[in-house]
């Protein structure tokens, strides 16, 4: 998804063209303004519709807000099949650099970190996503122990959070600058390949092993 020019545009009508335009420039304002100062009058000028087309699917700013970011969420992110598992893991790795970095990205990670990022369905989106990227970890994992590359025991989620955990630090925490482009592909390159250095000694060491059931002769 594209982010809404902030210049005039021509109205777009109704139905599903519509409705991308107002979710794009949802999350264009959402950069620009912030949540706090979101406006469904705002955003409809941004994308070209009359503000009553906006009420007609959403009744607020809130449930526009939701919508625009369940909808970036859902977006589809191919499962890497490079033939080794460092190719795969700096796959994911650079998939996520690049998704945080992009203008889409950004607004999503101001919403987050907004007061938007406390409403309910907000909250359930995310946990969603993040349930979605453990189970495209799976095939990856599995692969790799099947090649011989990581012990059999290896959490493909506790490996994505490893994988992912270094590059939210540096993103968000740390505020490096990585800027989206592909005159700047070298520095989201030098993000990916860090994250997967740490993410596969790990594994590679058996400390991002799956949890063993404790048996009853144990807990005796």
């Amino acid at each position: 998804m594209e982010l809404a020019s902030s210049d005039p545009v021509r109205p777009v009508g109704r139905g599903r063209k519509a409705q991308a335009a107002v979710r794009a420039a949802t999350l264009a304002e959402l950069l620009d303004r912030g949540y706090a100062d979101l406006t469904v009058e705002g955003v409809a000028q941004r994308a070209g519709v009359h503000k009553t087309t906006v009420y007609r699917r959403w009744k607020n700013r809130e449930s526009l807000v939701v919508d625009a970011l369940a909808e970036h969420f859902a977006t589809d992110i191919p499962i890497p099949d490079t033939g080794s598992v460092e190719g795969d893991l700096r796959a994911l790795a650079q998939a996520l650099v690049q998704s945080m970095t992009s203008p889409v990205g950004r607004a999503v990670q101001t919403a987050m970190l907004s007061d938007a990022g406390r409403l309910p369905e907000i909250a359930e989106a995310r946990r969603g996503v993040l349930a979605d990227r453990f189970r495209r970890a799976e095939p990856v994992v599995a692969r790799a122990v099947e090649r011989g590359e990581l012990p059999a025991d290896t959490d493909p989620a506790a490996l994505f959070r490893t994988l992912a955990a270094p590059v939210y630090f540096r993103l968000l925490i740390s505020a490096d600058q990585v800027a989206e482009g592909a005159e700047n592909a070298e520095d989201a390159e030098g993000v990916a390949d860090e994250t997967v250095r740490v993410a596969l000694a790990a594994a590679r060491a058996g400390a991002l092993a799956r949890a063993r059931p404790v048996t009853d002769g144990e807990q005796a």
